[in-house]
């Protein structure tokens, strides 16, 4: 791991979470797809809100990554990205609906119905 990221794992309890059952999620995924256990969060532009959470597994961590460890996993998020989901919690979710990611957001000053998308 880089300098940079070890640093920001220091204070990674402030900046972003990650839950032991999403962590458990992305083990199996990053499992069964012969990838390091490594999620990356990325904030878009886009969505019926005005921007979108995007995930997907990582090969490594980049230099400008703040980087959250929960169970042996890895959540890793841009530095512009963290600035959008500062003080966030990363869950996986299983309903009727279906399961996803959910990020409980608490700079969301509204979201969509399928929670993939929020406003500030």
């Amino acid at each position: 791991m880089n300098q940079t990221a070890q640093k920001t794992d220091q204070d990674s309890d402030q900046d972003i979470m990650l839950t032991a059952n999403a962590a458990k999620r992305v083990a199996a995924i990053a499992e069964k797809q012969k990838k390091p256990a490594i999620l990356r969060l990325a904030v878009e532009g886009g969505g019926c809100s005005g921007f979108q959470y995007r995930f997907g597994l990582a090969e490594d961590i980049e230099a400008d990554d703040v980087a959250v460890e929960e169970s042996g996993v890895t959540l890793v998020v841009d530095e512009i990205s963290l600035d959008l989901v500062r003080g966030s919690a990363v869950d996986f979710v299983e309903s009727l609906g279906g399961s996803a990611f959910q990020v409980t957001n608490p700079n969301a000053a509204s979201g969509c119905g399928c929670g993939s998308s929020f406003s500030v």
